[in-house]
């Protein structure tokens, strides 16, 4: 490949990881909104259980997603294989 190709793909990749990564960051930040001041959300959910394990799963899901953002953009910036295969 032609070398404006590889650091246009190299740059895409980072791209779209920051991506993930700020929105592994926002599902973090609801999940905790959530487990914190769950009274604005019981209009919409009537279960209080639910309430409470929908806002932990958020944030592992989060977790989960700003973590293989993180490592994403790192593989990418460093052309590391395996960093963008994780």
């Amino acid at each position: 490949f032609p070398m404006g190709v590889l650091s246009c793909m190299k740059y895409l990749m980072f791209i779209f990881n920051m991506l993930v990564f700020a929105g592994g960051t926002c599902l973090v930040g609801v999940g905790v909104w959530v487990a914190v001041d769950p009274s604005g959300f019981q209009d919409i959910v009537a279960a209080r259980a639910v309430l409470s394990v929908g806002a932990w799963l958020l944030m592992a899901v989060g977790i989960a997603l700003s973590l293989l953002g993180f490592l994403g953009c790192c593989g990418a910036l460093r052309r590391s294989r395996p960093l963008l295969l994780l």
